[in-house]
Formats: structure tokens, sequence, C-alpha cells
């Protein structure tokens, strides 16, 4: 008699067999990414009517129309053909325009953004300067790039490349996806920030109100007795300004009146 099929590892794929890490992750963190953004709208009195924001590694979409809803103009960009696809499909008619296109080469115009939301992105580049240079390239002066990343300390490590896409009873991500000279502390990444000519003004922790709650999410999502609609719930991410990062952060900086432009 076989034992239990395992399941199937699949990015940026809306396959009922399909375990979608990259997905997950974006439900999950979905509602402290617009906990922070409204944060941090408020310290820059920036208006969500009548400014442009660009979601730079969009996935499927959902913080692109998070961002819609609050009244930005939205423009999500992906380098998967496949997300791209996915977030047409999921699209509710809040006018956002998708694009295929990589962090690290966007095709889009220069200082044509007032907002650059990184997602998904700075854990897994090998061109992390390269990405921030881009984002400095499309926002306008004084505009706000704001980032979530993934921080390298040992805890870190054991939950993205152990639990996340090592261990066969909590993995949700292709092996490689995570890789430790990719995760990147946040005084190695305010220095980046600073190459590109944006200006770091805040990093904030988050992490989930109760590891047990991620355990049993990843656990049950993979034996398929979670739809990815009930993680965000059970999860719970929460932030922790006061705290220093342990695992995963956010941030947010501001792109400096004169960037420098490459030859």
């Amino acid at each position: 008699m076989s034992g239990p099929t395992a399941p199937y590892i699949a990015l940026d794929s809306a396959g009922p067999a399909a375990v979608d890490g990259r997905h997950i992750r974006a439900l999950t963190f979905q509602s402290v990414r617009m906990e922070y953004l409204r944060r941090v709208l408020g310290q820059l009195s920036l208006a969500a009517a009548g400014s442009r924001a660009l979601v730079v590694g969009s996935g499927r979409g959902l913080l692109a129309r998070g961002l819609a809803r609050l009244g930005f103009e939205v423009v999500a960009a992906d380098p998967s053909p496949a997300a791209t696809a996915l977030a047409l499909d999921a699209d509710d008619g809040l006018g956002v325009t998708y694009l295929t296109t990589p962090a690290e080469e966007l095709d889009v115009p220069d200082d044509s953004f007032d907002l650059v939301y990184c997602a998904d992105t700075l854990e897994i580049t090998e061109r992390p300067d390269a990405v921030l240079r881009e984002a400095a390239r499309v926002l306008r002066p004084g505009a706000a790039f704001v980032y979530d990343t993934v921080n390298r300390t040992p805890v870190a490590r054991l939950i993205y490349l152990g639990a996340f896409q090592g261990f066969p009873g909590t993995r949700i991500m292709p092996r490689g996806r995570y890789a430790a000279h990719r995760l990147r502390r946040p005084v190695e990444l305010a220095e980046s920030l600073d190459r590109a000519g944006l200006s770091a003004k805040d990093v904030s922790a988050f992490k989930p109100r109760d590891v047990r709650g991620l355990v049993r999410a990843t656990r049950g999502r993979r034996r398929g007795t979670l739809t990815d609609d009930q993680l965000p719930e059970l999860v719970d991410m929460v932030l922790e300004p006061e705290s220093s990062p342990v695992v995963t952060y956010l941030g947010y900086a501001v792109r400096r009146e004169l960037v420098t432009r490459p030859r």
C-alpha cells in the first residue's frame, strides 16, 4: 500500500494540486504590508488619490489591488509571465496595469511614480544594487521606496532555507528559491539604498503572532486540509516596529533630489 502523495510545489500555479509558496507568502504578508504602507503614507503626507504606485515583484497582484483600493493609479510588474496571467485573471476592475518585466530592468519611464513597493524580490535577486537603482530611476524626487525582505540570521536561515524549502513536512518552496548569501541584514540594505540614491528612513520587524500557527498553516496547506484563504488568519502576522528583526522586516526610503544615472 503506497503512502500519501507528496504535494506538488509550483510557483505561480493555480492548479488544484499545486502548493504555491509564493502566493502563500503574499496572502500572509498582505495585512502587515498594507498596515505599514498606511503608516508610511501618513509620515510622508502622501495622498493616494492622484498618485502613481508601482509594485515590483507583484505576483498575482494582491498587493497591487490593495494599493488601487487606497486610491493609487497602480502598475504591477513581475518577471513571471505565469504570475502576470494569474494577476490578470484575478483582476477585479480596479484599473491596475500588469506588466511582465524584471525588477533589475524595469520597462517603465524615469521619474514616473510617487511610490514603489518592492515585494518578493530583494531576498531572491543576485543583483540587489540593480533593483534599487531601477527603483530610484522610476521614482520622482522625494518619492517613497517601500520594501519587505528577509534578514540573514540563524533563525531566518532555519525557516527560509530549512523549513520552507528543505524539511519535508513544511516545504512550500522549490529548492534554491532562497540562499544564505541572498538574505541581507538591514545595515547592508541601508548601504545599498544609499548607493542607489535612496535615503533609508525606517526598519520595522514583523513576524507571526505565534510561530506554532505558522507551522500548523504550512503543514495543513501541504496536506490539503487548509486552503490558501484560511492561512492569513492562522499565521496572523504582526508588526513589531520597536524590535530588531529576527527573520522578516519592512522598511522605507526616500529618493534624494539628485540621482546619478548610469551612462
